[in-house]
């Protein structure tokens, strides 16, 4: 479509449209020449520099396609109205190409910044007065790459820590890359401290890049499972329960059959339960099993308004911030980081969480 659409209408000599359109050919390559580089599309390992420039270029044509459409739309209409063909001159093309440019130019860089805070309470009711209060840092989707290295992390560590929350919770996609590409810029995360601990399930990333050696590597660095399995926090005789399931991505990988009500069998009665659940997708199962609120990520908050909406559609509804879902609270996080496949974010910006619990009126 741009090279038919955009480049060959243009008023250049045919070498120079060839050039363009060779230029426009390679960017949109991107994700071959990952697998050329590392195997997969998921892990670019070029230099930073190169994975920043192919992200740039690939959104830049991608919103380059979008606007082109809503040219052509327009220029359809004027046709039908004024009864025949409707040109657009070079200057509106131009114009087209450096306000996609500019905004994708300012979508990479709100990918890749050091997220800022975002505090949200969540009333739940039954809570114990002892846990009225409680804080829990919800870091998801860090991607941890080429793009988001070492200093990055480290970076991110430092800001978490400074927060004092009383659990961190890593809701999945920790990383892209194998064990042997990422150990290096992953080691920051063992510096996350919490006073009761920090928590990690896998997201659908941990299975495409090893999830048993993934799992025992967070480990290692002193980031707890909760795959499967819930931990019960007490204060003063009030308990709360922490849950956390792995992937849906599990159900195709030959792992562990997701079984929610087997995770909480065992949890004490009455008491509030918080799930860690990579994908929202399935929300209204764990409210029909009593969880009070859940934690989630995965759908990076559908990275571009308005498109986000596509996202929703492949997330059962749920993509970007909080939700009342048949009782029980959803958030959605928009992500610490994201997959450095397409780093771009306008108008979803990701997020350092910082859920606080309350007690609900009438308890």
């Amino acid at each position: 479509m741009i090279l038919a659409r955009f480049i060959w209408p243009l008023d250049w000599p045919l070498p120079a449209k060839i050039v363009a359109a060779l230029l426009v050919l390679v960017a949109l390559q991107f994700h071959r020449w990952n697998r050329l580089s590392s195997g997969s599309e998921f892990s670019p390992e070029f230099p930073r520099p190169v994975v920043v420039l192919f992200n740039w270029a690939f959104g830049a044509i991608m919103l380059l396609a979008l606007l082109q459409l809503a040219l052509d739309a327009g220029l359809l209409m004027a046709a039908l109205i004024h009864g025949g063909f409707v040109g657009a001159p070079d200057g509106v093309r131009y114009a087209l190409a450096g306000v996609a440019a500019a905004a994708a130019a300012i979508g990479v860089h709100q990918a890749m910044r050091i997220p800022p805070l975002r505090d949200v309470e969540v009333a739940i009711r039954g809570l114990p007065r002892q846990f009225d209060g409680y804080t829990i840092l919800q870091l998801t989707d860090l991607h941890i790459s080429r793009l988001f290295p070492a200093p990055w992390a480290r970076a991110v560590v430092e800001r978490s820590n400074k927060l004092g929350a009383d659990l961190i919770a890593i809701t999945g996609d920790l990383i892209d890359g194998t064990i042997d590409a990422r150990r290096g810029d992953i080691a920051p995360l063992r510096d996350l401290m919490a006073a009761d601990g920090v928590y990690v399930i896998s997201g659908n990333h941990e299975y495409i890049f090893g999830y048993d050696g993934w799992m025992a590597h967070y480990e290692a660095l002193g980031l707890r499972s909760l795959e499967n399995r819930h931990i019960v926090l007490e204060r003063g005789g009030g308990r709360l329960v922490i849950a956390g399931i792995t992937d849906r991505a599990s159900r195709h990988r030959g792992h562990s059959i997701r079984d929610l009500a087997a995770v909480l069998d065992g949890a004490p009665k009455g008491a509030p339960v918080v799930l860690l659940d990579h994908q929202p997708s399935d929300a209204r199962k764990a409210a029909r099993l009593g969880v009070a609120l859940q934690l989630s990520g995965h759908t990076h908050g559908g990275l571009i308004l308005g498109i986000d909406r596509l996202a929703a559609r492949a997330n059962a509804g749920f993509v970007s911030g909080r939700y009342d879902v048949d009782g029980m609270t959803l958030y959605v996080n928009n992500g610490t980081a994201l997959w450095p496949g397409f780093a771009l974010r306008l108008g979803r910006p990701s997020e350092l969480t910082r859920i606080t619990l309350r007690v609900a009126g009438g308890t």
